[in-house]
Order: C-alpha cells, then sequence, then structure tokens
C-alpha cells in the first residue's frame, strides 16, 4: 500500500497550488478510506490540514478553511488538495495519510512574500 503525492512549487504571496495524492490499493479499498493531509513547517511539528471522508466529506482546520479545498475521485483512487490564496505561513512540506500510518512521500509548497 503506497501513497503517491505530485510533486509541490514555489509560488507568491496570493498564488495557488493544487496537490494530488494517488494510491497504490484497490478502487473498493480506497473509496472506503479516509484521506487526509498534513503538513510540516520547518522548525515545526507536523500539524493536520483537511481530510475527505468516504462519503466526501470534508472538514479542515482553521488555517485552511475558505482557502483549501479537499475532494476525492475514487475511480481514479487521487484526492485532491486545492490551495488559493497562499500565504508564506503555508509554507511547508505536505503530506498525505490513510489507513493508519501509510503516509505520502512529501512534497514541498514554498509561498514567497
Amino acid at each position: 500500500v503506497q501513497l503517491q503525492a505530485s510533486r509541490g512549487g514555489s509560488v507568491q504571496t496570493g498564488g495557488s497550488l493544487k496537490l494530488s495524492c494517488t494510491a497504490s490499493v484497490s478502487v473498493s479499498m480506497f473509496k472506503h478510506s479516509a484521506v487526509r493531509w498534513y503538513r510540516q513547517a520547518p522548525g515545526k511539528e507536523r500539524e493536520w490540514v483537511a481530510t475527505v471522508f468516504e462519503d466526501g466529506d470534508t472538514d479542515y482546520t482553521d488555517a485552511a478553511k475558505g482557502r483549501f479545498t479537499v475532494s476525492r475521485d475514487d475511480a481514479k483512487k487521487v484526492v485532491h488538495l486545492d490551495m488559493i490564496s497562499l500565504k508564506p505561513d503555508d509554507t511547508a512540506v505536505y503530506y498525505c495519510n490513510a489507513w493508519d500510518g501509510v503516509w505520502g512521500q512529501g512534497t514541498q509548497v514554498t509561498v514567497s512574500s
């Protein structure tokens, strides 16, 4: 079981980025799993960012609400994290997570002022 995150990127304040996380599991297994995004900024602990549940419901940390959108495509076994109005505080390595311990490899997002 693996999660493969897409490449992140570098943008200026106010820019946008879209991250994707693709799972190497069956469609049946994927669609019955919640998937979460976390991030870890330099010198800080890893923090939860967003969750998309099996039924498509979503939840966000306060810092992400209104700016980030998490979605899933079960047929393609992929979860997306669309980020707009990015700020320097969003600079971090972003990770996707599912199945209690399976992590993607992490992808760098850098927002410059």
